[in-house]
């Protein structure tokens, strides 16, 4: 009998999305691959050598006849915290260039739109490993994603930049605290000026049926948060209670109408930006 082959990232933020399959009532049931990049697991579902995967959203506009596991995602209402631009304290209005981890096509694209969109110009772009003292000594900015940007906290003892310094193009800036740099949160910027929430990945298949339950799987890695924020602990720097409230306040693992409204703006806008071919109808396993 055929056993489901799945991949996901191995970031903290979908560690109770993959929890049941790794440790939990559904650990067995399938193969799973992590990879430090969401682009792997794309890749992976694109090339057909994976049942599902864990996948940037964009990606629905690209892989050939792909479906969307409904309501379980990798996302924020509000703020996510680990999909940043940082600086060295300059404002986004005097940002000349950006260094863009790739690892997620999602986020290079959500932040062209806000530099396009919102900001109303578009720095140079350079495509660049996440390490951020390389890569702001190479860019005025750098776009981090995943535990790399969760690791440059804004957690309890950071100071509201906003406080001191004078941001004309958003109030979600924050200084950490043991750094000049200033970290502006991607889903902040987002619903600042959308008012909607953010959908960052989604479990998608290529097939016509999936036999594997990714909501029961949600909803028993919630429950072992927890337990989850220990593990990933000593791997950030941060608390293991500021990894429960990352996990539990920051990010959402069910698409609200906020979310499902912010999926279809941001796809229309990369449309319009040009930054895909076209628009493609958002397909729902049935």
């Amino acid at each position: 009998m055929h056993t489901p082959r799945i991949s996901a990232s191995s970031y903290s933020n979908t560690a109770p999305l993959v929890w049941s399959f790794l440790y939990g009532s559904q650990h067995g049931n399938v193969e799973i691959i992590l990879d430090n990049a969401p682009a792997r697991s794309a890749e992976l579902l694109t090339q057909d050598r994976v049942d599902a995967a864990l996948v940037p959203v964009i990606m629905s506009q690209h892989i050939p006849d792909v479906r969307l596991i409904p309501n379980v995602c990798v996302g924020a209402r509000e703020r996510v915290r680990s999909v940043a631009l940082i600086t060295r304290g300059a404002e986004l209005a005097d940002v000349k260039s950006v260094a863009l981890d790739v690892s997620s096509r999602t986020s290079v694209i959500l932040t062209k739109i806000i530099f396009r969109e919102f900001l109303g110009f578009e720095p140079e772009w350079r495509d660049a490993a996440p390490n951020i003292e390389m890569m702001l000594d190479s860019a005025d900015c750098a776009l981090l994603i995943g535990d790399p940007a969760l690791s440059i906290s804004d957690f309890e003892g950071s100071v509201s930049a906003s406080s001191d310094v004078h941001f004309a193009d958003s109030k979600s800036a924050i200084r950490n605290p043991k750094s000049e740099m200033l970290k502006y949160d991607l889903a902040q910027l987002w619903n600042h000026h959308t008012g909607l929430g953010f959908v960052f990945a989604m479990w998608m298949t290529r097939r016509q049926k999936c036999p594997i339950d990714f909501a029961a799987a949600r909803d028993e890695g919630v429950q072992h948060i927890s337990e989850i924020a220990s593990n990933y602990e000593p791997e950030i720097g941060l608390s293991r209670d500021q990894m429960i409230e990352y996990l539990s306040d920051s990010i959402s693992y069910s698409v609200d109408d906020s979310m499902q409204a912010g999926m279809k703006l941001y796809f229309e806008l990369a449309g319009k930006c040009r930054l895909i071919d076209s628009v493609q109808p958002i397909r729902y396993l049935e």
